[in-house]
């Protein structure tokens, strides 16, 4: 059976696509709920590439200018602008990971981390929103 990866942008309006079923391949139990994607999953297609590229020059950069048949500033500046985009989103999860022990402490109430989150939400145009 061939796989694709799973879209992580809506085809329709572009946003993101947050997974919420899975299903056993051998006994066909499912799994529903709200699940959140490690970073390197919701990369998005070219950047994902570009990491598989990354690791499989493993770590090389001559080696990812040559596969890609760039300069090596410009294979550079591409890595560079992968591995921003992947702390961005690590950052974010960081981010509202800590608002939401905040709330449950009891450090911060609902509205104020509705606010936070929706604050850092809007500080990464490439994250969830």
């Amino acid at each position: 059976m061939n796989r694709t990866s799973a879209p992580s942008r809506c085809p329709s309006c572009d946003g993101v696509l947050n997974p919420v079923k899975y299903v056993c391949s051998d006994c066909g139990t499912e799994v529903s709920g709200a699940f959140s994607e490690c970073a390197l999953c919701s990369m998005d297609g070219e950047n994902k590439a570009l990491l598989e590229l990354f690791l499989l020059a493993r770590g090389n950069l001559k080696a990812v200018q040559r596969m890609l048949g760039v300069s090596y500033p410009t294979a550079r500046a591409r890595i560079e602008e992968m591995f921003n985009a992947l702390e961005s989103r690590m950052r974010t999860e960081d981010t509202s990971i800590g608002i939401l022990e905040s709330l449950h402490r009891g450090d911060i109430s609902v509205d104020d981390a509705l606010d936070a989150i929706n604050d850092s939400s809007h500080s990464y145009p490439l994250e969830n929103k």
